[in-house]
């Protein structure tokens, strides 16, 4: 399961071992886990996880972790270079957004799976 709140991604999987859902959040240099019983009590968890490092950065007087910089290195061949190039320019679009465009509508296709827990 794949959860979102305040911006931040967790996903969650059954730990074998001890019989809970155990998870962390994704895409951050500090390491936040939480788990619970039940589908409520793991989304729960996440959501506290999420306040408690936000909080805990706070009184540390430090920045949390941001888990995307909004930067995307991204690479291909020069034939497909040229073809998003083309693709772009037939729509008046520069390639930046023309990718932009491409890969949100592909996003938005698959973002059905992630939970939103606000």
């Amino acid at each position: 399961m794949i959860f979102s709140y305040k911006g931040y991604t967790g996903e969650a999987f059954i730990d074998g071992d001890s019989d809970v859902l155990a998870g962390e959040i994704l895409n951050i240099r500090d390491v936040v886990t939480f788990e619970g019983d039940t589908v409520p009590e793991v989304k729960q968890a996440f959501r506290d996880s999420v306040d408690d490092y936000l909080d805990f950065c706070h009184e540390l007087n430090r920045e949390a972790n941001k888990p995307f910089s909004g930067k995307l290195a991204y690479r291909t061949t020069p034939e497909r270079h040229r073809q998003i190039f083309l693709a772009a320019k037939s729509q008046g679009k520069s390639v930046n957004a023309w990718i932009d465009e491409a890969l949100l509508t592909a996003a938005e296709k698959d973002a059905a799976y992630i939970v939103a827990v606000d």
